[in-house]
């Protein structure tokens, strides 16, 4: 379907930037303008890449300093001084005892990585999606659809984010031996080779598949729900966003802790489990896990990740729909003869 050039097609844009949904929804609104849920559609991939390294960036810089707390919260060993019993009180004791900037360490390249790593992700969900539920629901909103996107778009996603992820849980841990990102790399290419990088990979395609298909399935659910005619509608987008994002999260910590654990590597933990060397795979850790917490070390750090997950998919969802919006509109406005 393409986008509508001239002053017609833009002001059905800005209509829906007002919440106007007068025409009841559907492929087209009285003027015969296509709805905002279809202009997106036909956009370029820049326009899904620009929005998307956008929320991402955005979701986790605004975040940064819970995720620090929730990777110290699932220390499987933590050390005394490093022991927290909520998200606040830990914020508090870290600025206070080891800097007020200290739970931002590391935030650098994880915005290296959100950016190029979330609009590839983007990118790719939207046109699966759009490709899916043309053979699925005749282009309609499969749910089935939806998921196999997102579970595609985490493949791509994971490759880029998965380096940072190592470097910045790194800098994150209580009295880490590494001060920036650049030395964390450093020490880690040229000690444990480059597949410490990637040493997690499996564990975090493992976690984010059914995290990323939960989440898009319960997103475009809870649009149909609260944004039946798909308009631009910020308050919608937030709600969905925020709750796919709990729900997900709460449903696959346990695949966050083992995660956490092959990414750090931490010493004490691996003493403790008897195991010399590096730990590696996803049987692994989780029989680690296991022996060293029993069954409630799965859910270690459960409330900080739920807590940390849901403002970031709110952040993300309603950044990236806004992006998409504004590009949308600026394209038609463009295209409008003068």
């Amino acid at each position: 379907m393409e986008l509508r050039s001239g002053s017609v097609g833009s002001q059905a844009v800005a209509r829906r930037m007002d919440g106007d949904s007068r025409d009841g929804g559907g492929g087209k609104d009285a003027t015969g303008s296509e709805d905002y849920e279809n202009l997106p559609t036909s956009a370029s991939v820049s326009t899904h890449m620009t929005a998307g390294a956008m929320a991402g960036i955005l979701e986790h810089s605004v975040m940064y300093p819970v995720d620090s707390v929730k990777t110290r919260m699932q220390s499987l060993s933590p050390d005394p001084k490093a022991r927290y019993t909520s998200i606040y009180g830990a914020l508090k004791k870290i600025m206070r005892t080891e800097g007020f900037w200290r739970p931002l360490r590391g935030v650098n390249v994880m915005i290296m990585g959100a950016g190029p790593a979330h609009a590839m992700y983007f990118a790719c969900y939207e046109n699966m999606k759009r490709t899916l539920n043309d053979v699925f629901h005749h282009q309609g909103n499969s749910h089935l659809a939806n998921g196999i996107a997102g579970s595609m778009a985490t493949l791509l996603h994971d490759a880029v984010m998965n380096p940072a992820e190592v470097v910045k849980q790194r800098l994150q841990m209580y009295n880490s031996q590494h001060r920036s990102a650049i030395s964390c790399t450093r020490t880690v290419w040229r000690t444990e080779g480059l597949g410490a990088f990637y040493r997690s990979y499996t564990t975090q395609l493992t976690m984010n598949i059914p995290f990323q298909s939960i989440h898009f399935i319960t997103y475009e659910f809870l649009q149909e729900q609260v944004n039946p005619h798909r308009t631009y509608n910020p308050q919608s987008h937030i709600i969905s966003g925020g709750l796919a994002g709990a729900l997900a999260a709460a449903a696959t910590t346990p695949l966050d802790v083992c995660k956490t654990l092959l990414n750090t590597q931490e010493n004490v933990a691996l003493s403790l489990a008897n195991i010399s060397g590096r730990l590696s795979g996803m049987a692994n850790a989780f029989r680690t896990v296991y022996q060293l917490n029993g069954l409630a070390g799965y859910f270690k750090g459960i409330q900080a990740r739920v807590i940390y997950q849901m403002p970031s998919t709110a952040i993300s969802w309603s950044v990236y729909e806004f992006f998409k919006y504004f590009l949308t509109k600026r394209q038609l406005e463009n295209r409008a003869p003068y």
